[in-house]
């Protein structure tokens, strides 16, 4: 164990916790969902967006029949990377049938309508078709214009698929995570770095904007925030990123504060280096456990926030895909028997959280002095 670095005994310790490792795997499993989400969704239209009023509010596991008709006005994008990350445009309109046929130059359909309520027969001209040399072969047109829709975990109020919505809303949820993360320790390590090496008036002027900002409660301070930057996914990336930054400030300080007193930091300032570089290649690379650990912790705030402000209307606008803008539009079917439509984006909320919350304790334990005086 002696002959390990410092991460490498971290790593070690890490690694023997159970429910750290759990909660890792989990994050690299939403990592990997987010990062592939239009490729994992079954409705891949931009922002799981695909509505059908006809088929609001179906139970999970339904499944439906859609006429596809040919939208003239917009190009359907070819190849399998184009709609990697914004989705595949909407390039047909989609129609529930219960049942078609072909005659002479219309196909005839019964529209689904409702439960209730029978179907409706329309008829549409074959030349609306992109091919209508299809339409001569029953089969041929069955593959291309007829599409089998399930609602594995239901449809939402406006007949959207509500697994395709809260795979796609893992994607918001973190990156307003990374986001905010990275502008918080951005601004906190710098401001705690600064108050804690120099000390004095500005230690003072600095300590004192930290506790003003510590009192305040962070959703308020977020939603400040949100009304002065204007509503919209990059207004939630600074908004909840500035809202976070005073815990690594105060963490960094109190570690500067110790460490500016230890003899190697003695000795580079005898060796004539600047202030600058004492503090950011000789005193930050050694607060890098400290930081991680409150770099996860602020994660798991970070999606909290986000689902708060999502829920109050403050949050990404529709139709962007949020966990909270989720439970926003059906936190009143919870006392119906839709529940599910708003149980399940909370308890991706709740899931998301705790795996970061295992994560933060697992390094808290690893990058502990005691912790990693272990026998391998």
């Amino acid at each position: 164990m002696n002959d390990l670095t410092p991460g490498q005994r971290a790593w070690h310790v890490f690694k023997k916790n159970r429910a750290a490792m759990a909660g890792l795997l989990l994050i690299a499993l939403a990592f990997f969902t987010a990062v592939f989400a239009y490729m994992l969704m079954p409705d891949d239209a931009p922002n799981a967006n695909s509505m059908s009023l006809p088929l609001s509010l179906k139970k999970p596991g339904a499944s439906f029949k859609v006429l596809l008709i040919p939208d003239k006005d917009k190009q359907e994008r070819s190849g399998a990377v184009s709609g990697f990350f914004p989705g595949k445009p909407l390039v047909y309109r989609q129609i529930p049938i219960t049942s078609y046929q072909i005659k002479a130059d219309s196909v005839i359909v019964d529209e689904y309508v409702s439960s209730e309520d029978k179907p409706e027969r329309r008829a549409f001209a074959l030349n609306i078709f992109d091919n209508p040399a299809l339409i001569s072969n029953k089969n041929n047109f069955a593959n291309k214009y007829i599409e089998t829709k399930t609602f594995w975990l239901g449809s939402d109020i406006y007949g959207r698929d509500l697994l395709s919505r809260v795979i796609l809303g893992t994607r918001i949820s973190l990156a307003v995570g990374i986001m905010a993360v990275l502008i918080s320790l951005v601004v906190g390590v710098t401001i705690g770095a600064v108050a804690g090496y120099y000390g004095g008036k500005t230690d003072a002027a600095l300590s004192w904007v930290m506790n003003i900002l510590w009192s305040l409660p962070a959703l308020l301070l977020v939603i400040a925030l949100s009304f002065a930057l204007g509503k919209g996914l990059w207004q939630i990336f600074i908004a909840v990123g500035l809202s976070m930054w005073v815990e690594a400030a105060r963490l960094v300080r109190g570690q500067v504060i110790s460490l500016k007193q230890a003899e190697y930091i003695e000795a580079a300032r005898a060796l004539g280096y600047t202030n600058s570089r004492i503090i950011t290649r000789h005193i930050l690379p050694n607060m890098a456990g400290p930081v991680m650990v409150i770099a996860a912790s602020n994660f798991a705030s970070a999606i909290l926030l986000e689902a708060g402000l999502s829920f109050l209307g403050f949050g990404a606008q529709p139709p962007v895909p949020t966990w909270g803008g989720m439970i926003r539009e059906h936190y009143g079917y919870i006392i119906m028997d839709a529940a599910y439509l708003a149980i399940i984006p909370g308890l991706a909320i709740m899931i998301m959280v705790y795996a970061f919350n295992l994560v933060t304790t697992g390094l808290r334990d690893a990058f502990d002095i005691k912790s990693q005086n272990v026998r391998l």
